[in-house]
């Protein structure tokens, strides 16, 4: 019960900051009418758009960072 009871005092802030060095969010888009694939910063900050989803992985493993999809 104790975690509960912490997980009650995480600040909106808090939430948005977990995993914001650790995560990069993969998202497919439409660009020129055909599926791009965004790459995003946890905060939300759009750092690129590829062509195709494993570039996009890549990329952001070669960043140190764990690839998460977006739906």
């Amino acid at each position: 019960m104790q975690s509960a009871e912490r997980q009650e005092h995480i600040t909106q802030q808090d939430l948005a900051a977990w995993g914001v060095d650790d995560v990069a969010y993969v998202k497919s888009v439409r660009q020129n009418g055909n599926i791009a694939y965004a790459i995003h910063a946890a905060d939300g900050t759009q750092m690129a758009i590829v062509r195709d989803r494993q570039v996009a992985w890549a990329a952001i493993r070669q960043h140190d960072l764990e690839p998460v999809s977006v739906h």
